[in-house]
């Protein structure tokens, strides 16, 4: 490789890295053409970019992004390296996850997500368990919204109960005039002695 395809390999990478969220860093050696193209099949129908990097070139990449310090990620640089960029901070744990049921590769090396580093294929099962931003801000939305219901609900049968306690309490208005009525002629009647 030429240095002039070297600088065109590097920006690139940078192009891919620029503004990425989630950056996973897997060993796809050992997958032959047919199970290579069907990872990248898969990964494509999750919205995943994976591109086969060389390794020096891609820690040449990150050393140039600007405001993430990817030093972290460079011991695991070694043997054949494959960048996998997504939005979804599990997608692409969950890929490996499920394309590793049946073959033995690919393997994690090291990834970037939600600002955090992990390096090793150890990590897999917890990344793939992360919940994205969405799916968090779905879940905190979810719990405000459960004590909001709960008294909207209420409000909406308080008039029922209102009602009926009107209803309840409409008997005893209706008895009360009885009962003045039996007074009022005692009272009159007590009136006109006590003349």
């Amino acid at each position: 490789m030429t240095k002039d395809q070297k600088v065109v390999a590097i920006q690139e990478i940078k192009d891919l890295l620029q503004d990425a969220k989630v950056v996973y860093v897997a060993d796809l050696q050992g997958l032959n053409a047919g199970k290579s193209s069907d990872f990248r099949r898969q990964a494509f129908k999750q919205n995943i970019k994976v591109k086969v990097v060389k390794n020096t070139l891609l820690q040449k990449a990150m050393e140039q992004i600007e405001g993430v310090d990817y030093s972290e990620m460079f011991q695991s640089f070694k043997g054949n390296s494959a960048i996998m960029i997504s939005e979804t901070a599990s997608a692409p744990a969950k890929l490996i996850r499920d394309f590793r049921k049946k073959e033995e590769k690919p393997a994690l090396k090291s990834a970037f997500v939600q600002e955090t580093f992990y390096v090793g294929d150890n990590n897999l099962e917890m990344l793939a368990n992360i919940k994205s931003r969405e799916e968090m801000i779905g879940e905190i939305i979810g719990l405000l919204q459960s004590p909001i219901q709960r008294v909207v609900s209420a409000l909406q049968n308080k008039p029922e109960t209102v009602e009926a306690k009107a209803e309840e309490a409409a008997p005893a208005v209706e008895e009360a005039p009885a009962a003045e009525t039996l007074e009022t002629p005692a009272a009159e009647g007590e009136a006109p002695a006590a003349e």
